[in-house]
């Protein structure tokens, strides 16, 4: 199949390429961020990859479906930048990844936890300054904390995992409770719950209307005074603002985030030079007991593999038969 592959950075393309000497697809990579206007450069193509921060709303889908597009391949898990029941409106497949490596994000969770809680960040900054004072790098042991994680699917359940180790109490709040978690985790009946006992709430659900801002001003008049947020999920689950003000106030003592809600217009891009525009995301640098990463948990050689091969899969699947068992459909969304 002739694929036009957006937001192609050259981590996908070798991945891509490389798993591509077996499925024989005709690729094309575009380092653009596919939008209204980079849109025609899919035309005459029949399939298109794209990535989490491509925007695949009901604009460019009416515009995919005349240049000939029959199929959107997401390099991700998460399908919330494409509008699906336009997709169908036009006749267009969507096709995802729905397991590329929970654990890659879960290492990447449990990693940011101990970076900000040892203060390590501030440490490795210090000593490369010749400053070898510890005051003010104190941090706390994982033992002693409550550590609550929110969405108990394949990587909320992979992190509880990984976290097992550490001798932690271990919640866990989803709506539909998972078997393996049960046996890492106790599950609590609501997310106001989690909020009240935990003094680490780590984020693992995906970004949908029910769980839009799901962490806003309401959500954290109930946590524990200091709480650590953790989110490797999806920016938008997050009230930036919010929870601006909880740090200002202190009610929120950490925050380790790898998403951001309008990350869109700054990461996967090199900014250096340029001054920042969005004074929310600018605030949120300053603070010393914040970290940002800029959505990088998926990024593991493991991770770049099972992608390249499930991506190529779906578009193999698709071109042999019409669909695809990796398929997602509005009407399965709305049933979730």
């Amino acid at each position: 199949m002739k694929v036009a592959v957006f937001s192609a950075k050259p981590y996908d393309r070798a991945s891509l390429e490389r798993c591509n000497a077996t499925f024989g697809h005709e690729l094309h990579f575009f380092e653009a961020r596919l939008t209204i206007e980079t849109a025609p450069l899919a035309e005459g193509f029949p399939g298109i990859c794209v990535f989490v921060n491509d925007r695949v709303d009901r604009h460019v889908l009416a515009r995919l479906a005349t240049s000939g597009v029959r199929i959107v391949a997401t390099r991700s898990a998460g399908y919330n930048q494409i509008d699906l029941e336009a997709a169908e409106r036009h006749g267009i497949v969507v096709v995802r990844v729905p397991a590329y490596s929970p654990n890659a994000v879960s290492e990447f969770t449990v990693g940011l936890i101990l970076t900000l809680g040892r203060q390590i960040h501030r440490a490795y900054n210090r000593v490369r300054e010749h400053n070898f004072e510890l005051t003010g790098l104190e941090g706390f042991e994982l033992r002693d904390k409550t550590i609550g994680i929110l969405g108990t699917g394949r990587i909320g359940t992979m992190t509880l995992r990984n976290l097992s180790g550490f001798g932690a109490r271990l919640l866990a709040y989803d709506v539909v409770r998972n078997p393996e978690a049960s046996a890492l985790a106790e599950y609590v009946d609501s997310p106001r719950e989690l909020a009240r006992q935990c003094d680490i709430i780590s984020l693992h659900v995906p970004l949908t209307p029910q769980t839009y801002h799901l962490i806003d001003e309401e959500f954290l008049r109930h946590v524990k005074p200091g709480v650590f947020l953790v989110n490797t999920s999806r920016g938008a689950l997050l009230e930036t603002r919010a929870v601006i003000e909880g740090l200002k106030s202190g009610v929120i003592g950490f925050l380790a985030i790898d998403v951001y809600e309008e990350e869109e217009d700054l990461f996967y891009k090199d900014l250096s030079n340029r001054v920042l525009t969005d004074d929310t995301f600018a605030r949120l640098l300053t603070f010393p007991n914040v970290i940002v990463t800029g959505h990088q948990a998926f990024l593991t050689d493991h991770a770049l593999r099972t992608i390249a091969e499930t991506t190529l899969g779906n578009l193999r699947e698709f071109e042999e038969t019409g669909a695809c068992t990796n398929a997602v459909t509005a009407e399965e969304v709305r049933g979730e």
